[in-house]
Protein backbone atom coordinates (compact mmCIF):
# COMPACT_ATOMS: atom_id res chain seq x y z
CA UNK A 1 0.00 0.00 0.00
CA UNK A 2 1.88 3.26 -0.99
CA UNK A 3 1.14 6.16 0.63
CA UNK A 4 0.77 9.44 -0.69
CA UNK A 5 3.51 12.30 0.02
CA UNK A 6 6.70 12.18 1.72
CA UNK A 7 10.29 11.71 0.22
CA UNK A 8 10.63 9.06 -2.06
CA UNK A 9 12.67 6.92 1.21
CA UNK A 10 9.58 7.34 2.98
CA UNK A 11 7.13 5.70 0.08
CA UNK A 12 9.57 3.06 -0.48
CA UNK A 13 9.73 2.17 3.11
CA UNK A 14 6.09 2.46 3.81
CA UNK A 15 5.32 0.33 0.90
CA UNK A 16 7.20 -2.49 2.54
CA UNK A 17 6.03 -1.69 5.59
CA UNK A 18 1.97 -3.60 5.41
CA UNK A 19 3.65 -6.42 3.25
CA UNK A 20 6.00 -7.59 5.84
CA UNK A 21 9.88 -8.62 4.63
CA UNK A 22 10.75 -12.07 6.58
CA UNK A 23 7.32 -13.13 5.58
CA UNK A 24 6.17 -14.08 8.67
CA UNK A 25 2.58 -13.58 10.65
CA UNK A 26 2.79 -9.42 11.68
CA UNK A 27 0.09 -10.19 14.28
CA UNK A 28 2.12 -12.55 16.97
CA UNK A 29 4.79 -10.89 18.76
CA UNK A 30 8.37 -12.37 18.72
CA UNK A 31 9.90 -13.92 21.30
CA UNK A 32 13.11 -12.34 22.95
CA UNK A 33 15.09 -15.66 20.83
CA UNK A 34 13.40 -14.47 17.64
CA UNK A 35 13.70 -10.90 18.28
CA UNK A 36 16.53 -9.08 16.13
CA UNK A 37 19.55 -7.89 17.61
CA UNK A 38 19.44 -4.53 16.87
CA UNK A 39 22.56 -2.46 18.00
CA UNK A 40 24.39 0.63 20.44
CA UNK A 41 23.79 3.51 18.48
CA UNK A 42 20.70 5.40 18.56
CA UNK A 43 19.58 7.64 15.68
CA UNK A 44 19.92 11.36 15.34
CA UNK A 45 16.98 13.88 16.98
CA UNK A 46 15.87 16.90 15.60
CA UNK A 47 16.69 19.77 18.21
CA UNK A 48 13.81 21.25 17.79
CA UNK A 49 9.89 20.88 17.06
CA UNK A 50 9.11 21.61 13.46
CA UNK A 51 5.53 22.74 14.42
CA UNK A 52 6.45 24.88 17.19
CA UNK A 53 10.12 24.58 18.00
CA UNK A 54 10.06 23.37 21.18
CA UNK A 55 12.79 21.33 22.34
CA UNK A 56 13.02 17.04 21.24
CA UNK A 57 14.40 15.84 23.89
CA UNK A 58 14.35 16.71 27.97
CA UNK A 59 14.44 18.33 29.83
CA UNK A 60 11.50 20.02 29.25
CA UNK A 61 10.95 21.99 32.31
CA UNK A 62 8.53 22.34 35.73
CA UNK A 63 5.17 21.72 35.61
CA UNK A 64 5.11 19.10 33.01
CA UNK A 65 4.14 15.14 32.34
CA UNK A 66 4.44 12.91 29.68
CA UNK A 67 2.07 10.32 28.48
CA UNK A 68 3.45 7.72 25.60
CA UNK A 69 0.60 5.64 23.05
CA UNK A 70 0.19 3.69 20.34
CA UNK A 71 -2.64 4.25 18.17
CA UNK A 72 -1.71 3.36 14.91
CA UNK A 73 0.40 5.06 12.18
CA UNK A 74 2.26 7.57 14.26
CA UNK A 75 2.24 10.08 11.70
CA UNK A 76 -1.62 11.21 12.02
CA UNK A 77 -1.47 10.10 16.06
CA UNK A 78 1.01 12.83 16.51
CA UNK A 79 -0.91 15.34 14.62
CA UNK A 80 -3.87 14.92 16.92
CA UNK A 81 -1.63 15.18 20.05
CA UNK A 82 0.83 18.55 18.46
CA UNK A 83 -2.59 19.91 17.82
CA UNK A 84 -4.32 19.73 21.56
CA UNK A 85 -4.09 22.45 23.91
CA UNK A 86 -1.42 22.32 25.98
CA UNK A 87 0.96 20.45 24.55
CA UNK A 88 4.96 21.55 24.80
CA UNK A 89 6.48 18.72 22.40
CA UNK A 90 6.02 15.47 20.81
CA UNK A 91 7.88 12.83 18.92
CA UNK A 92 7.38 9.63 17.11
CA UNK A 93 9.60 6.78 18.04
CA UNK A 94 9.36 2.65 18.86
CA UNK A 95 9.05 1.27 21.90
CA UNK A 96 7.24 -1.63 23.95
CA UNK A 97 9.80 -4.20 22.52
CA UNK A 98 12.82 -5.89 22.47
CA UNK A 99 15.00 -4.82 19.89
CA UNK A 100 17.30 -1.85 20.66
CA UNK A 101 17.74 1.56 18.29
CA UNK A 102 15.67 -1.08 15.83
CA UNK A 103 14.72 0.55 12.07
CA UNK A 104 11.74 1.72 10.89
CA UNK A 105 12.38 -1.36 8.41
CA UNK A 106 12.70 -3.67 11.27
CA UNK A 107 9.87 -2.54 13.01
CA UNK A 108 7.77 -2.88 9.69
CA UNK A 109 9.16 -6.49 9.80
CA UNK A 110 7.07 -7.77 13.33
CA UNK A 111 10.57 -9.14 14.49
CA UNK A 112 11.27 -6.41 17.19
CA UNK A 113 8.18 -6.43 19.19
CA UNK A 114 7.97 -3.00 18.96
CA UNK A 115 4.74 -0.41 18.77
CA UNK A 116 4.87 2.89 16.65
CA UNK A 117 4.45 5.25 19.86
CA UNK A 118 4.03 8.94 20.26
CA UNK A 119 5.57 10.13 23.14
CA UNK A 120 3.47 13.54 24.30
CA UNK A 121 4.93 16.11 27.15
CA UNK A 122 2.24 18.23 27.94
CA UNK A 123 1.71 21.53 30.48
CA UNK A 124 -0.29 20.12 33.26
CA UNK A 125 -1.07 23.78 34.45
CA UNK A 126 -2.85 23.55 31.18
CA UNK A 127 -4.10 20.20 30.38
CA UNK A 128 -3.97 16.96 32.59
CA UNK A 129 -3.61 13.84 32.09
CA UNK A 130 -6.90 12.82 31.80
CA UNK A 131 -7.05 14.85 28.78
CA UNK A 132 -4.64 13.29 27.76
CA UNK A 133 -5.95 10.18 27.70
CA UNK A 134 -9.20 11.29 26.19
CA UNK A 135 -7.43 12.53 22.88
CA UNK A 136 -6.10 8.93 22.84
CA UNK A 137 -9.44 7.01 23.08
CA UNK A 138 -11.60 9.30 20.95
CA UNK A 139 -9.00 9.36 17.91
CA UNK A 140 -8.97 5.44 16.99
CA UNK A 141 -10.66 2.41 17.25
CA UNK A 142 -9.26 0.80 20.45
CA UNK A 143 -10.94 -2.93 19.68
CA UNK A 144 -8.94 -4.50 16.61
CA UNK A 145 -6.09 -5.92 18.57
CA UNK A 146 -3.16 -5.55 16.60
CA UNK A 147 -4.24 -3.61 13.74
CA UNK A 148 -5.89 0.12 12.77
CA UNK A 149 -7.58 0.09 10.15
CA UNK A 150 -5.65 -1.37 6.71
CA UNK A 151 -2.28 -1.32 8.74
CA UNK A 152 -1.82 -4.69 10.29
CA UNK A 153 0.99 -5.88 12.64
CA UNK A 154 2.02 -5.53 16.07
CA UNK A 155 3.53 -2.00 15.62
CA UNK A 156 -0.13 -0.86 15.17
CA UNK A 157 -1.56 -1.96 18.43
CA UNK A 158 -3.36 0.34 20.32
CA UNK A 159 -1.60 0.73 24.12
CA UNK A 160 -0.49 3.10 26.91
CA UNK A 161 3.19 2.68 28.73
CA UNK A 162 2.84 4.52 31.86
CA UNK A 163 5.22 6.23 33.71
CA UNK A 164 4.63 5.99 37.24
CA UNK A 165 1.55 3.89 39.22
CA UNK A 166 -0.58 7.04 39.23
CA UNK A 167 -0.46 6.83 35.58
CA UNK A 168 -1.52 2.89 35.27
CA UNK A 169 -4.36 3.26 37.43
CA UNK A 170 -6.04 6.22 35.37
CA UNK A 171 -5.41 4.61 32.34
CA UNK A 172 -6.79 1.35 33.72
CA UNK A 173 -9.85 3.33 35.03
CA UNK A 174 -10.33 5.11 31.48
CA UNK A 175 -10.32 2.04 29.93
CA UNK A 176 -13.04 0.70 32.14
CA UNK A 177 -14.94 4.08 31.81
CA UNK A 178 -14.82 4.07 27.42
CA UNK A 179 -15.19 0.27 27.82
CA UNK A 180 -19.26 1.09 29.04
CA UNK A 181 -18.99 3.79 26.55
CA UNK A 182 -18.69 0.77 23.80
CA UNK A 183 -20.92 -1.58 25.11
CA UNK A 184 -24.11 0.81 25.44
CA UNK A 185 -22.77 1.47 21.80
CA UNK A 186 -22.76 -2.46 20.96
CA UNK A 187 -19.21 -2.44 19.81
CA UNK A 188 -16.73 -5.13 21.23
CA UNK A 189 -14.11 -5.01 23.87
CA UNK A 190 -11.23 -3.01 24.25
CA UNK A 191 -7.69 -4.68 23.61
CA UNK A 192 -5.49 -1.57 24.83
CA UNK A 193 -2.35 -3.28 26.58
CA UNK A 194 -1.71 -0.78 29.50
CA UNK A 195 1.50 -1.18 30.65
CA UNK A 196 4.80 0.50 32.17
CA UNK A 197 7.00 2.17 29.83
CA UNK A 198 9.93 0.44 28.60
CA UNK A 199 13.01 2.32 26.54
CA UNK A 200 11.65 4.46 24.13
CA UNK A 201 14.17 4.99 21.03
CA UNK A 202 13.38 7.82 18.64
CA UNK A 203 12.03 7.15 14.85
CA UNK A 204 14.07 8.20 11.91
CA UNK A 205 14.04 12.40 11.28
CA UNK A 206 11.78 12.24 8.23
CA UNK A 207 8.78 10.46 10.55
CA UNK A 208 9.09 13.26 13.23
CA UNK A 209 6.08 15.76 12.30
CA UNK A 210 6.04 13.87 9.42
CA UNK A 211 2.35 15.51 8.40
CA UNK A 212 3.45 19.10 9.18
CA UNK A 213 6.29 18.00 6.51
CA UNK A 214 3.89 16.72 4.18
CA UNK A 215 0.29 18.00 4.23
CA UNK A 216 -1.10 15.61 2.17
CA UNK A 217 0.84 12.88 3.67
CA UNK A 218 -0.90 9.10 4.77
CA UNK A 219 -2.92 9.71 7.66
CA UNK A 220 -4.55 6.44 8.82
CA UNK A 221 -5.98 7.83 12.41
CA UNK A 222 -9.62 7.61 12.75
CA UNK A 223 -11.82 7.68 15.47
CA UNK A 224 -15.08 5.62 16.38
CA UNK A 225 -17.34 8.43 17.20
CA UNK A 226 -17.82 8.24 20.92
CA UNK A 227 -17.05 10.62 23.58
CA UNK A 228 -14.49 9.44 26.65
CA UNK A 229 -15.68 10.94 29.69
CA UNK A 230 -13.07 12.78 31.67
CA UNK A 231 -13.41 13.84 35.15
CA UNK A 232 -14.86 11.11 36.88
CA UNK A 233 -11.63 8.85 37.11
CA UNK A 234 -10.07 11.40 40.06
CA UNK A 235 -14.07 11.19 41.35
CA UNK A 236 -14.05 7.60 41.48
CA UNK A 237 -10.80 6.91 43.10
Amino acid sequence: MLRAGGSALAATVRYICPMGIFGRDKSALPSPDDALPGRTESVPVPETHFVNGAPMVGPFGDNTEQIMVGAGCFWGVERKFWEAPGIVSTSVGYSGGITPNATYQEVCSGLTGHNEVVLVVFDTTKTSYDQMLKVFWENHDPTQGMRQGNDIGTQYRSGIYTFNDEQQALAEASRDRFQKVLDEAGLGQITTEIRTAGPYYYAEDYHQQYLAKNPNGYCGVGGIGLSCPVGVVQSES
